[in-house]
């Protein structure tokens, strides 16, 4: 089926969600309206809609002069089987001893790498992020210092790579949880097909409330993949669910996020012992215990 696009842009965040609003008044409707702060520093907005047929050219210019936008460009998407694409142009990861890959890449996997199976479909996740990389190497850096997880979380895991990954180092069941329970699944599917099901148990939960966390708590290392908001709610929680001398690896933080969340953390007794930049991303190593 055809997909069609319709793109505008307009000064001030006002006029263009009021002009995303009128636009679910057109005939033919849009199947999805979306409106973004475009990030050129222009103060101007991106107006769009997707439509499963062309949409009504005339309607459209009523609609761009009657909120001063730009006229809108109209475009016919052609159809793309996404996962096909997406397997040909994403490329196997590595960071440190670990290898992120597709199954159509399982021919790749060299001999003395951690294999870690995430379909490109799967796509929250897949190593190819500057976050998720950087957690990668930094649970490598932290095996090779000598570190062994005995009991291991990871709080907002999509797929689990990061859980996958401290399985296959490290003896004992890996915790992973997650607010969404399409994750949820989505983390079990992949747990069973690198053979770590009975290694990793998935959970749904908000931070540590969840039983099963509670149960399992203190953790002597941490993932969290998520974003500098929720990484500062949990801080204090994070602060009383970290065995002394245990290590969080955090990430989802912006280069310009990171002396804030550091700050946060430090304040709960949780201290820097590594950083580093992949891109606009900081991934934070911190411990119980300065070190």
């Amino acid at each position: 089926m055809p997909t069609f696009t319709a793109l505008t842009t307009l000064p001030g965040r006002t006029s263009a969600e009021n002009l995303g609003e009128a636009m679910e008044n057109l005939s033919p409707e849009p199947t999805g309206i979306g409106v973004f702060e475009m990030e050129d520093g222009s103060g101007l907005w991106e107006v769009g809609g997707y439509f499963t047929e062309p949409p009504d050219d005339t309607a459209l210019a009523l609609l761009a002069a009657a909120f001063g936008a730009q006229p809108f460009v109209v475009s016919e998407v052609p159809e793309t089987d996404w996962v096909a694409h997406v397997r040909r142009e994403l490329a196997p990861v590595s960071a440190g001893r670990f290898f992120v890959y597709g199954s159509h890449d399982a021919d790749k996997v060299p001999p003395e790498a951690e294999p870690l199976l995430i379909e490109a479909a799967m796509a929250f996740g897949t190593g190819h992020h500057g976050t998720t990389l950087g957690c990668l190497r930094a649970l490598d850096r932290l095996a090779g210092e000598g570190f062994v997880g005995q009991n291991v979380v990871d709080i907002g895991c999509g797929t689990a790579v990061l859980a996958m990954a401290a399985a296959r180092i490290w003896p004992g069941t890996v915790l992973a949880s997650d607010i969404d329970q399409v994750a949820v699944d989505v983390a079990r599917t992949n747990a069973r097909a690198n053979g770590l099901e009975d290694r990793i148990r998935c959970v749904e939960a908000a931070g540590f409330d969840a039983p099963a966390l509670k149960e399992a708590s203190p953790f002597d290392l941490i993932f969290a993949n998520i974003l500098k908001g929720p990484l500062i709610a949990l801080a204090p929680d994070m602060s009383r669910h970290l065995q002394q001398g245990g290590f969080a690896i955090l990430s989802g933080i912006l280069n310009e996020q990171a002396d804030e969340v550091i700050s946060v953390y430090s304040a709960a007794g949780i201290n820097l012992v590594h950083r580093e930049q992949i891109v606009d991303w900081t991934t934070l190593t911190l411990a119980t215990i300065a070190r």
